[in-house]
C-alpha cells in the first residue's frame, strides 16, 4: 500500500435510500469508522487526511463524510440529528456487522450515541474532544460563541478567529487551510445546514428544546455504555474546554483518558505521533479473556 493516500485514490460512494454517502476507504484489517467533527469547511477528509496512512497500515479505514456537510448528499434534517442515522446506513450499506469507531468532537457524540443504541456494532470506541458536559467552566465555550458569530456572519475575518480558537499553535492555521475552510465554508447548501446547527437562532432553539425534554440527554446515559472506550482531549482546548471529560471518565463503565499537552481541540493534528500512537496501542490490544 502506497504510504501517500490521495483524495481521488480513496474516495468512495454508497447509494443509500437517503441518497449517496461518500466515504474514504485505504487499508485492510479490521474495519475502523473514522467520524469528522462538525464546524466551517468541516470535511471527514481534513480532518483524518493525516492519520490514514498510519492507520491503514492496521485496519480497514473508513472515514465517512455526513450528510450536510457539502461532500455526501445533503440532507433536509438537521445535520447531527442525520449523522447517526446515516452511520448506521453506512454500516448495513457495507455488510459490517461490528466496527471500531473514532470520532472527533461530534463525531465522538455521533459514535457514543451509535455504541449507546446499538451496543453490538461498537467494539471499541475512540473519542477526541467533544464528549460530556461543562463542569467547571462556562459554556458554551469561546470557540462554540465564535463558531455561532460566522455561521451568523461569514466573513473571512470570523472564519480566521474561529480556526484560531481550535489551535494551541496558531502556524497550524495557514493560508492553504484557511482557503479550503473558505471555500467549503461558504457552498450555499453547506452554509445553509451550518445554520441549522449553530445560528444564534439554532442555538437558542436547542438549549430551550433540551431545558423542556423529559428525555435525559446522552451524557446521563453514558454508565450503560458497553464499548471499551478512550478519551482523548487536548489539555488546551477552547472549543471543548477539557473539564467535559470529567462526567464521561467518571460514568463510563471500561475507560481510559489520555489528555495531551499544548494543544487545541484538534488532537489528531497537533499532537499527531503521540495521539496515533495511543489510540494505536489502545485499538490493537488483545481482548482479555
Amino acid at each position: 500500500m502506497p504510504t501517500e493516500l490521495t483524495y481521488e485514490s480513496t474516495l468512495r460512494e454508497l447509494a443509500t435510500d437517503q441518497g449517496v454517502l461518500r466515504y474514504h476507504e485505504a487499508g485492510d484489517g479490521p474495519p475502523l469508522l473514522m467520524l469528522h467533527g462538525s464546524g466551517p469547511g468541516v470535511t471527514g477528509w481534513r480532518n483524518f487526511r493525516g492519520n490514514l496512512a498510519r492507520f491503514a497500515e492496521h485496519f480497514r479505514c473508513l472515514v465517512l463524510e455526513f450528510p450536510g456537510f457539502g461532500v455526501s448528499d445533503p440532507t433536509d434534517e438537521h445535520p447531527m440529528a442525520a449523522a447517526s442515522g446515516a452511520a448506521i446506513r453506512f454500516l448495513d450499506g457495507l455488510g459490517l456487522e461490528q466496527v471500531d469507531v473514532i470520532g472527533n468532537s461530534m463525531g465522538g457524540i455521533v459514535g457514543t450515541q451509535m455504541a449507546l443504541a446499538h451496543p453490538e456494532r461498537v467494539r471499541r470506541l475512540v473519542t477526541i474532544g467533544g464528549i460530556g458536559r461543562n463542569i467547571f467552566s462556562p459554556g458554551p465555550g469561546e470557540g462554540i460563541k465564535l463558531l455561532m458569530e460566522f455561521t451568523d456572519d461569514p466573513t473571512r475575518e470570523g472564519l480566521v478567529r474561529w480556526l484560531h480558537s481550535m489551535v494551541f499553535n496558531p502556524g497550524i492555521v495557514t493560508e492553504e487551510l484557511i482557503e479550503e475552510r473558505w471555500q467549503q465554508a461558504t457552498d450555499p447548501d453547506t452554509l445553509a445546514a451550518a445554520r441549522r446547527m449553530y445560528s444564534t437562532a439554532a442555538m437558542t432553539a436547542n438549549f430551550k428544546m433540551q431545558a423542556r425534554s423529559p428525555e435525559p440527554p446522552y451524557w446521563a446515559m453514558l454508565h450503560r455504555l458497553k464499548a471499551e472506550t478512550l478519551i482523548t482531549w487536548g489539555r488546551d482546548d477552547r472549543v471543548s474546554p477539557v473539564d467535559m471529560m470529567l462526567v464521561p471518565m467518571r460514568t463510563i463503565p471500561n475507560v481510559q483518558v489520555n489528555i495531551f499537552p499544548n494543544c487545541g481541540h484538534w488532537v489528531m493534528i497537533e499532537q499527531k505521533a503521540a495521539w496515533e500512537s495511543a489510540v494505536l496501542a489502545f485499538l490493537t490490544r488483545k481482548d482479555e479473556s
